[in-house]
């Protein structure tokens, strides 16, 4: 967050492999590492995400950790070798997320040409097609406008299932990507009503391809024991808002959503308070009580979530509420939903 409230959080080493276990203790399938070059907006401190990702493995036994990438710092060459070698090491349980790039300053700050919005995209899935092939073909060849293979092969290559594939955005370019070449689409904060029109317009545009990404929405917990305690630990955050550091970041990820021949992005519709959690974390409304958050859970996913990407404000205390307190409710409502469906089916 984009805050200076007090946070029982840090991104030291230590801080993150103990917090991977409590989360696989707790029930996680998932962790995220994200990927940026440059210091700011509230994130000074972040390691690369692969090394960083393959520390969290070795600390765990059943964690998927998913690895962000980004091209134009990377080539496929080095990501698919570099993905190979951990999902040997790890038993398969790599994956990436390939982030196609908001932040120009970042890029003009360590000299990489910084494309227009829609190139971009078309980039990254150039770097998707050229994973996929690079892990699954000997000789592989390839000509696009971004990446050349001719007649390459790797090995080894991954073990067993491929690297899940994820990638994020929410202009055209990134949902028309998302519904030919992705495992995976990320989209930010949402209301269920919001994550529900995106969801039919992927699948309406995977519909040819045979295959729709599965969809996982941004959220930001804030549990207590009553609603108003909650919001009260929201409103506290927000009023500790940086808020130079916020409206840098919103003017940044606003002009590249502008930039897209719609002129919509990922934030296009972003209050100064929904820009405090990076990624809209707090419109999903996981803040309330366990029963409340657990109940808004399953709402995201009538809407079409398969996943939802949690942020707290003390991590590794809250990841152990989650497991605790809110995951068995989340459970015994899908099994109260299933007997109920199977009843009505009998």
């Amino acid at each position: 967050m984009i805050s200076r409230i007090p946070q029982r959080t840090s991104w030291d080493a230590d801080y993150n492999r103990r917090l991977a276990q409590i989360a696989e203790e707790a029930g996680f399938d998932y962790a995220l590492t994200q990927i940026r070059f440059t210091a700011g907006y509230g994130a000074e401190y972040q390691h690369e995400s692969v090394a960083f990702s393959h520390a969290l493995l070795a600390a765990t036994s059943r964690l998927k950790v998913i690895a962000a990438l980004l091209p134009g710092p990377w080539n496929p060459t080095l990501a698919a070798k570099q993905i190979a070698t951990i999902s040997h090491l790890s038993g398969g349980r790599i994956a990436v997320n390939i982030v196609s790039g908001w932040f120009s300053g970042e890029f003009r700050a360590i000299g990489e040409p910084w494309l227009d919005h829609d190139e971009r995209y078309r980039r990254s899935e150039e770097f998707i097609r050229c994973l996929r092939g690079i892990w699954t073909q000997d000789a592989f060849t390839f000509r696009g406008d971004f990446y050349r293979f001719t007649n390459y092969t790797l090995k080894p290559k991954p073990v067993d299932a491929l690297p899940e594939i994820f990638q994020g955005g929410s202009s055209r370019a990134a949902r028309d990507m998302a519904a030919r070449v992705s495992d995976w689409y990320f989209t930010n904060g949402n209301t269920p009503e919001g994550l529900q029109a995106q969801v039919e317009d992927i699948r309406a545009k995977a519909a040819s391809q045979g295959d729709a990404p599965k969809i996982g929405v941004n959220a930001f917990v804030i549990a207590r024991d009553t609603e108003e305690e909650a919001r009260a630990v929201l409103d506290d955050i927000i009023a500790h808002a940086d808020p130079e550091a916020v409206k840098a970041f919103g003017h940044e990820v606003k002009n590249a959503g502008k930039a897209s021949p719609e002129g919509e992005g990922n934030w296009a519709k972003s209050s100064f308070d929904d820009l405090v959690q990076y990624n809209d974390g707090f419109r999903s409304n996981l803040i309330g009580t366990p029963d409340q958050i657990a109940a808004r859970i399953i709402d995201l996913k009538d809407a079409g979530a398969n996943l939802v990407l949690l942020g707290f404000l003390h991590f590794q205390e809250d990841v152990a509420y989650f497991g605790r307190e809110i995951l068995p409710r989340v459970r015994a409502l899908e099994a109260a939903r299933a007997g109920t469906e199977a009843a009505a089916a009998a």
